[in-house]
């Protein structure tokens, strides 16, 4: 129930428009399009995530959250929101005993960039192997969490040959299904990935659900893959295990202590980025969809967005391939560079080590801001010429469109 009478009569009369009023939204500046869509709806302020502090909604209806912002009592507490929507996959910044509390409407858009972090780890899977020479068809991965990302990453590993085990408690005890192992049974795996939410209390807790013990039992050589939230992983276990190679390499996406990261084990990572595995326009728009729905219907309103009106084309829409003579995985990693280099997200980060450290918060927050336009794999097609209906039904369980043969005089030529 909504706890101010004249918001909620405002709330009540939106459906017809007939407020003397706009609605009044508070943003973070990283949700795209959140001036256009929810202009719609209301009057935007955005700002940046870390900014967004009680002086900053105390005339806000509804606040708009990514990840970087706290949202509980020491924030809403005295404010008018009667709405909250976060365009994020997780909810560990969200208090959502004190919204419920409240009467305070939580609009949130779980699985909205799964498909772009698990494009992510299989650029990331590519890279390895090309690196560390080693073909994925001889490796084995652990999947720790098989949930919206993580079941994509089981599909997009398979599809490259890959081994796969997969850990998931809820899951196993909800479907009694032997396929989810006890995480002791992935610790034989070259590759381990993880794909959970930061939880800190119950049975399945995450907060260093991979401490400097967990990653001792891990095979010796393997390599870990962090992609979920840093404090599931334990920065100094990590560097232990890093530093005196039982671990054979790591790549990590999020971090403790963002934006404050530590840059000493930036630096014995295979790849380090700025928590942007789900930074896929795609996937940041399917956020803002998901929520601007979803708070719609909270308010009796009907006003569809298509943002496949306002998204820009892909930078490469059409792709040939001339397939001759290379094996699959480097025909695959070839293309996928091609589409999205994730070894450039590395570089960008590595520049932080040149900046003063009182500087460096701030430096990591500039890059997720001014993260370049990437999109997912399905809005490339591939025209293959050569190679095969393996390699095609590989790049499709990638997410790629695949056609077969040039049948046309347009589009990006490609020889592998």
């Amino acid at each position: 129930m909504l706890k101010n009478s004249s918001i909620q009569g405002r709330f009540r009369n939106l459906s017809l428009m007939t407020t003397e009023e706009p609605l009044r939204i508070v943003a973070d500046e990283n949700i795209p399009y959140a001036e256009q869509v929810f202009g719609r709806i209301g009057r935007v302020t955005t700002l940046s995530g870390r900014h967004i502090r009680r002086g900053s909604i105390r005339d806000a209806d509804i606040l708009l959250v990514r990840s970087i912002t706290r949202v509980d009592g020491a924030l809403l507490e005295g404010s008018p929101v009667q709405i909250v929507g976060t365009a994020t996959i997780g909810l560990d910044h969200i208090d959502e005993y004190y919204l419920k509390s409240r009467g305070i409407r939580l609009a949130s858009a779980a699985g909205s960039n799964a498909n772009s972090v698990a494009e992510y780890v299989s650029a990331a899977l590519l890279h390895l192997s090309g690196k560390r020479s080693f073909r994925l068809k001889d490796t084995t991965l652990g999947v720790v969490g098989v949930g919206h990302i993580g079941g994509r990453v089981v599909t997009m590993a398979e599809g490259l040959g890959m081994k796969v085990l997969q850990n998931d408690p809820p899951l196993a005890r909800q479907t009694e299904d032997s396929k989810f192992l006890p995480l002791d049974a992935l610790m034989d795996a070259d590759v381990i990935t993880l794909h959970v939410p930061l939880t800190f209390q119950g049975q399945d807790a995450t907060h260093h659900l991979f401490d400097a013990d967990r990653m001792y039992k891990m095979k010796r050589g393997s390599i870990l893959i962090n992609t979920s939230r840093g404090p599931v992983v334990s920065g100094k276990g990590l560097r232990a295990a890093l530093e005196t190679d039982h671990l054979g390499g790591a790549v990590l996406d999020v971090w403790e202590n963002e934006p404050g990261i530590d840059v000493e084990l930036l630096k014995l990572t295979d790849l380090g980025t700025h928590h942007i595995a789900g930074y896929s326009l795609d996937g940041k728009v399917n956020g803002t969809t998901m929520i601007y729905n979803e708070i719609c219907g909270f308010l009796g309103l009907k006003r569809p967005w298509r943002p496949e009106d306002v998204m820009p084309e892909a930078e490469v829409p059409l792709l040939k391939v001339q397939v001759s003579g290379e094996n699959d995985e480097v025909i695959i990693a070839s293309i996928v560079r091609r589409i999205y280099d994730i070894k450039k997200d590395d570089e960008d980060l590595r520049k932080i080590m040149a900046i003063p450290e009182s500087s460096r918060g701030s430096f990591f927050d500039r890059l997720r801001r001014d993260y370049p336009v990437r999109r997912e794999f399905f809005n490339t097609e591939l025209r293959l010429l050569g190679g095969g209906r393996e390699l095609q039904r590989k790049f499709e369980k990638l997410g790629f469109r695949v056609g077969n043969g040039f049948q046309d005089k347009t589009g990006f030529n490609e020889n592998c």
